[in-house]
C-alpha cells in the first residue's frame, strides 16, 4: 500500500492552511497545530524543514509565524513531501543506496518504475492551491492524470 507518513500529511495540512490565508498575517506553529489537532512539537520541527527548503518565509517576534514562500500555484505536493521526507521513492527497485540486488533477474522493475514516475508526475501537477480549494474536486494541470487514476493505480491489488 503506497502511504505518506504522518509527517507529510501534517506538511501538506499545513501548507493548505497557509494557502488558505491568502495574504493574512502569519500563522504561528501553535495556531495551526491546534487548529487540526497536530502535535505542537512536532508542526514545529516540520515548519523549520519546510522554511530550509524555502517553502515557507520564517518570521520571528510576537507577530512572527511562518506564510507560502512563493504563490500557493506554484508549489507542489511533491516538493513538500520531499522538503519533509527528503528523496521520495515510491518502490524498493531505486534508494538512496543504489539498485536492489535483484535488478538483473526481477521481472517488475520496469513497470513499477513507470509506476513510481507516475506518481512522482502526479504530485508535481498538484499545487498546494489545489489542496486548498473549495471544490471536493481537485483539477489538475493535466487531464490525463486524476485522483481517480491514483486510486485505480494504488488499489488495483486491493
Amino acid at each position: 500500500m503506497l502511504k505518506l507518513t504522518k509527517k507529510a500529511d501534517y506538511g501538506l495540512i499545513a501548507m493548505r492552511h497557509f494557502a488558505a490565508q491568502r495574504g493574512a498575517a502569519s500563522c504561528s506553529a501553535k495556531d495551526v497545530a491546534e487548529a487540526y489537532g497536530i502535535p505542537q512539537e512536532a508542526l514545529a520541527k516540520i515548519l523549520q524543514r519546510l522554511a530550509r527548503a524555502r517553502l515557507l518565509l520564517s518570521q520571528h517576534g510576537t507577530r512572527g509565524g511562518y506564510t507560502l514562500a512563493r504563490d500557493a500555484r506554484s508549489i507542489s505536493a511533491f516538493e513538500v513531501i520531499q522538503a519533509i521526507e527528503g528523496p521520495v521513492f515510491m518502490t524498493s527497485c531505486h534508494t538512496s543506496h543504489g539498485d536492489c540486488e535483484q535488478g538483473t533477474r526481477c521481472t517488475v522493475r520496469e513497470p513499477l518504475r513507470k509506476l513510481s514516475e507516475k506518481i512522482e508526475q502526479a504530485l508535481l501537477r498538484m499545487k498546494i492551491a489545489d489542496l486548498a480549494a473549495d471544490s471536493t474536486e481537485v483539477e489538475f494541470d493535466s487531464p490525463t492524470s486524476t485522483p481517480r487514476e491514483l486510486v485505480r493505480l494504488t488499489s488495483a491489488g486491493a
